[in-house]
């Protein structure tokens, strides 16, 4: 068999004649899908969920960042389909693979989604196919799983196909910073999987950013919420420690933050949720463990970020006592339950372990959300209550987990009998019955 071309399907994406797939149709995937197919490309999305499936051929974007009417448009059009069936993955000439990376009790990688994926494609490989993931995971993925399961094949990566790495940066909500204009990282196992891939994002990606290897691509990720999930532990750890020495530390924070150079402003809050800081820092620091190296600040910052849902519950406790109430049959109402304000993802969020913490101290707990109608996380199930109704019928501590912009903060901070604040949403509201972070 002869050496694919890479300039051949360089051509090809560059005419916008080339099929694109995506593996994966969730926050991820389906933008991305739906960037492809509004570029002109013929686009197919896969996904294991039938359901999931069926509504987006139906036109729902499935409660992600894009457009009903974009994705009505694009499937209409028979620029985007839909599908189950992996077997239309021979008749494509690029395959991105966006799927879950979820931790295992253990805080060890879960890579069966990806292993699932790759093992797909793997089985309907053809020359001259790029194949890209996207999925966040740690260095030497690539290499040492995703390559050798291509390669049983008898196709060679780099000779017969194309296989690079290209972090996801998806912020979801954010409405300003979306998959056509955040910069994309890319690279390949070589030079020519690196061009192949970097003219794949040109297409729809305003700015590309090529690098020397995967293993690049992949720490680039890592670092980036390794970032700020250490970062965030350092101003959680400041918040705990202000308490203890009764400063306001969101003050504090606002100062420094006037100074116009070596400095960072980072928030404290209830917790880390969503799809990625809470994760992903973990997959870096078992990857060192396997070389032999301890990264300690990854694990502290862990550590303190996973408390701060416990301190979140004795505030709360604080709270009842100055009413000479216990925390059994406490009436408590929280102001959100999604991990960040104006999703409904509530994937790791610290809202839901205060929950846990709440119910299991005898607490008759309740939520409000306008993102999330119902909560069914292992042994917590709630359903929402209008916070209009929380305030009306009242209740003994508020806790503002998640400041979405629908609450009116107006009327928590004046009717509410006690509130306990930990997001500042309530910055220009005072009253003893208001308790900081």
């Amino acid at each position: 068999m002869p050496p694919a071309s890479s300039q051949d399907l360089i051509d090809r994406l560059r005419a916008r004649t080339a099929r694109l797939g995506v593996i994966g149709l969730g926050y991820v995937g389906l933008p991305l899908a739906v960037e492809f197919a509004k570029a002109g490309f013929a686009t197919v999305g896969f996904d294991v969920d039938e359901d999931k499936v069926r509504r987006v051929l139906g036109g729902d974007p499935c409660g992600v960042d894009v457009s009903r009417a974009d994705v009505e448009a694009l499937t209409a059009g028979g620029r985007l389909s839909a599908t189950t069936d992996f077997t239309q993955l021979a008749g494509l000439d690029s395959v991105d693979i966006c799927v879950p990376t979820p931790l295992r009790k253990t805080k060890d990688p879960d890579l069966s989604h990806i292993v699932a994926a790759v093992g797909e494609i793997a089985r309907h490989l053809h020359a001259g196919q790029l194949v890209v993931l996207e999925s966040t995971t740690y260095p030497g993925t690539v290499e040492e799983v995703v390559r050798p399961m291509l390669e049983e094949g008898g196709l060679r990566g780099g000779k017969d196909f194309f296989l690079a790495f290209s972090p996801e940066r998806i912020d979801p909500g954010n409405r300003e910073w979306t998959t056509a204009n955040i910069p994309k990282v890319v690279g390949g196992i070589d030079a020519a999987s690196t061009a192949v891939a970097q003219a794949l994002y040109e297409q729809v990606v305003s700015t590309v950013v090529p690098v020397s290897s995967t293993r690049v691509a992949e720490m680039v990720k890592l670092l980036e919420n390794t970032f700020r999930a250490v970062n965030i532990g350092l101003v959680n750890e400041l918040a705990l420690m202000s308490h203890e020495l009764g400063i306001d530390v969101w003050e504090v924070i606002d100062a420094a933050g006037t100074k116009p150079f070596g400095f960072m402003p980072f928030y404290p809050g209830p917790g880390l949720g969503g799809h990625c800081i809470p994760i992903d820092p973990y997959y870096l620091s078992w990857k060192a463990r396997q070389d032999g190296f301890e990264s300690r600040f990854i694990e502290l910052a862990g550590h303190i970020n996973a408390g701060m849902p416990r301190f979140v519950v004795e505030r709360v406790v604080e709270v009842l006592n100055v009413d000479r109430k216990l925390l059994r049959d406490a009436r408590v109402h929280l102001f959100g339950v999604a991990y960040k304000p104006g999703v409904g993802d509530v994937r790791e969020s610290p809202a839901v372990d205060i929950v846990r913490l709440l119910l299991r101290g005898g607490a008759i707990v309740s939520y409000s959300d306008p993102h999330v109608p119902t909560v069914e996380q292992g042994d917590v199930t709630l359903e929402e209550v209008p916070w209009e109704t929380a305030l009306e019928q009242g209740f003994d501590c508020g806790v503002i987990t998640t400041n979405h912009l629908e609450f009116d903060y107006e009327a928590i901070a004046t009717r509410a009998s006690r509130v306990v604040d930990t997001r500042n949403a309530l910055k220009g509201f005072s009253g003893e019955h208001i308790y900081r972070l």
